[in-house]
């Protein structure tokens, strides 16, 4: 059998855990572990899946239980896409894991779950990782931050999923500046996965104020990261939202735009394994 798997990944990056499913409330979510250790939940970003989290798995396995989904109505999982229903599925996943006490950490459009999913769970929490994220000073339903969705939904509404991906690749969010071919192989697998249910059936916009003006932003430690080359207004959201945040710190990842993990795993990966290791009892 050949492993199609892109170079990169088949050489160590992906984990060995199994896919699972887990049923929820109107969704089928796909999640897997790898490793041991305090618990470490990776969320991922609009379009994308758990696929994203492959170079991190590697490097955190070995002192961390990590655990990474697809958000209902990306990659495998089945549902319809709902920021607002993410938070509940993240809570639902740590009670059937049965985990006490986990790191979330969240990538771009997976910020809004994670930080909405540490205000109910509250000293659960050992610390959160926000990655590259939105302007959280709008509400999620303006989608000001999160790519220009209305001309993606008319787009993929009158010409088909193949015609936004195919413009929706050329976005600056979606540009790597490395050059393995095994991260580009597997974000365009992403991209290919995307089934597009936001943006064939739009969801009834959200309700509730934008995350920064609520009153109960979490006051777990925080650490707030970036690309250097990601989207200026990005970086000033990132900046922003670290400022707010009640025990929040920033730290930029040189050489890599709006998917560091990716553009440069080893540097992104240091910085998040020094704070985990921080603020969780990981062992050495």
């Amino acid at each position: 059998m050949v492993d199609a798997r892109p170079k990169a990944a088949a050489a160590g990056w992906r984990g060995d855990g199994p896919d699972r499913y887990l049923a929820v409330d109107g969704a089928r979510l796909r999640y897997r572990e790898d490793g041991a250790g305090p618990a470490v939940l990776l969320v991922h970003g609009w379009t994308l899946d758990l696929d994203m989290w492959a170079p991190q798995v590697a490097a955190l396995q070995t002192a961390f239980r990590v655990v990474r989904l697809d958000r209902r109505g990306f990659g495998r999982s089945t549902g319809q896409p709902s920021i607002e229903r993410d938070a509940e599925d993240l809570v639902a996943l740590l009670g059937h894991l049965a985990l006490e006490r986990v790191a979330l950490v969240g990538m771009s459009q997976g910020v809004r779950p994670v930080v909405a999913a540490a205000q109910s769970l509250g000293q659960r929490v050992s610390c959160l990782v926000l990655d590259g994220p939105p302007d959280v000073s709008q509400p999620a339903a303006s989608r000001v931050s999160d790519g220009p969705f209305a001309r993606y939904a008319m787009l993929a509404q009158t010409e088909g999923l193949e015609a936004f991906r195919r413009e929706w690749r050329t976005h600056p969010l979606m540009q790597l500046r490395t050059g393995d071919d095994g991260a580009r192989a597997l974000l365009a697998s992403m991209i290919d996965r995307y089934q597009g249910r936001d943006l064939l059936a739009p969801a009834r916009p959200a309700s509730g104020p934008p995350l920064s003006e609520r009153p109960d932003l979490p006051a777990t430690a925080a650490l707030v990261v970036c690309g250097a080359y990601d989207l200026p207004a990005r970086i000033v959201a990132a900046r922003e939202l670290a400022k707010r945040l009640p025990r929040g710190e920033f730290a930029l990842v040189d050489d890599a735009g709006h998917l560091p993990n990716l553009d440069s795993p080893d540097a992104y990966n240091r910085v998040v394994r020094a704070f985990l290791s921080k603020h969780t009892e990981s062992r050495t």
